[in-house]
């Protein structure tokens, strides 16, 4: 089915897109060019969406907006926005009354007439989602990138050819109530992360397993062997399992022998490239690589994966390096929005650095993150919803003693960066690595990071 068939099976039918955001907004004005009777709905009222309410009624769609968004849904069709729980009482209301609750990336994967790759985890997913990307555009591949990174692909879905490929990152949001699984499927790690949202730990990686539930004989999924939780997930696949490892040499995977990473299969190996030959600094981003190579294993030839990894720089807000003034090095790793996105971007400095951290509380413990302060932190600066929970991870960690490191609690995020930058000194390294979402204080982490960058750009 194409996705202008899939629109033709809505004609008769009346649907509520829930979420007038970057991802919905194009399946909205595609359902009104398609004659289809809609009803966009979202918390913010007219002026939160600058202008968006006008254009959309101008195309003709009703509008539920403010409080009550979610009030009455009676609609055949509900697209549910990924940041809303499937089982909110008004989603079960419209179900037991008949509706059908789906989603802008489930209808993509009923409607892509290309194989897909998707990547999950907790950390690392859109580092290895673009590496994925581009290795396949080196080898001369037409790729579609979206999920959580990229454009919203479900329109563009007609013009995707069988040839093609579309690499996706899929947030566990997304993944709760998918009922497809693609072609290729990553999982990067899984840790404790937005239990602010998901019941438990349980339901958080019973979300993220969707992402091969549904797979085949014919597919293919890789998995972390170092972490314990992928590593008995491999055991549930469907189709062929791989494995990427630093510590070990699976039998069927990707792993870290000295400094050469080694593609193991069908009782053959070979040198793929060498640690030596990535750019972007840290352990993580080795693994990030080894699950990439995985990936592509048979897509993209050896010699384009090396030349790559020794030019590729990085994603924005992902330890960036924004400055160097004074000899002080400014990194912006806003992207890390729990405690283990932190613990690796520590871990990716020689030295111990100044941290900027604190943030939106996704109840989430920061116990683990402690004694990696203790040991990579010199000055520790928290701002934020989280600074007094964080600040107390710290005093309670093993090895710490008064002052190492020195913590300063700040109320306000600007204050935390200059007052870092009047700390540091030639030779330091000053990184925000929040360790939590961004939501106490910025629509997201990206905005956090572009104010960040800002407030370090315009020091003296």
């Amino acid at each position: 089915m194409t996705f202008s068939d899939y629109l033709r099976t809505l004609r008769d039918k009346s649907v509520a897109v829930i979420g007038i955001g970057v991802s919905n907004r194009p399946l909205i004005e595609a359902l009104l060019r398609a004659g289809v009777a809609v009803t966009a709905c979202d918390k913010k009222d007219r002026e939160g969406l600058e202008g968006e309410a006008e254009h959309l009624e101008a195309l003709g769609a009703r509008l539920q907006l403010g409080p009550d968004y979610l009030k009455s849904l009676t609609q055949d069709v509900i697209f549910r926005t990924p940041g809303l729980r499937p089982d909110v009482p008004e989603l079960r209301e419209a179900v037991r009354h008949g509706s059908t609750v789906t989603s802008e990336m489930e209808v993509f994967f009923e409607v892509c007439p290309c194989p897909i790759i998707a990547v999950t985890g907790s950390d690392g997913k859109t580092t290895t989602t673009t590496i994925i990307a581009e290795l396949l555009r080196r080898a001369g591949r037409t790729v579609h990138v979206g999920g959580n990174i990229g454009c919203p692909l479900l329109t563009e879905a007609d013009a995707m050819k069988p040839e093609d490929l579309a690499v996706l990152e899929l947030s566990s949001f997304q993944l709760m109530t998918m009922t497809h699984s693609p072609h290729i499927a990553v999982i990067t790690n899984l840790a404790p992360n937005h239990l602010d949202v998901h019941r438990d730990m349980e339901e958080y990686i019973a979300a993220k397993e969707n992402i091969f539930t549904h797979q085949t004989n014919g597919d293919i999924a890789i998995f972390n062997a170092d972490n314990a939780i992928t590593r008995e997930l491999a055991r549930r696949v469907p189709g062929t399992a791989r494995l990427f490892s630093r510590r070990e040499e699976p039998e069927n995977g990707v792993f870290l022998r000295g400094t050469e990473i080694v593609s193991r299969g069908n009782g053959a190996e070979r040198v793929v490239f060498s640690t030596e030959d990535i750019r972007l600094p840290g352990v993580h981003n080795v693994e990030n690589y080894m699950a990439a190579a995985a990936a592509v294993d048979g897509l993209v030839p050896d010699e384009t994966v090396r030349a790559f990894a020794r030019e590729f720089a990085g994603v924005e807000h992902r330890i960036e390096l924004v400055r160097t003034l004074r000899g002080v090095r400014y990194y912006n790793d806003s992207i890390a929005s729990s405690p283990s996105r932190t613990i690796a971007g520590l871990r990716s400095f020689q030295q111990k650095v100044i941290l900027i951290a604190g943030g939106y509380d996704k109840h989430i413990p920061f116990d683990v993150l402690g004694p990696e302060v203790v040991e990579h932190v010199k000055l520790l600066i928290l701002c934020g919803a989280t600074a007094e929970k964080i600040r107390q991870s710290v005093i309670h960690a093993p090895g710490y003693q008064e002052g190492r490191p020195e913590i300063m609690v700040l109320g306000d995020f600007r204050e935390a960066v200059e007052t870092a930058a009047a700390h540091a000194q030639a030779g330091d390294v000053v990184t925000l690595s929040p360790a939590c979402a961004a939501f106490d204080r910025f629509k997201n982490f990206m905005e956090r990071g572009k104010v960040y960058k800002a407030i370090v750009n315009e020091l003296k």
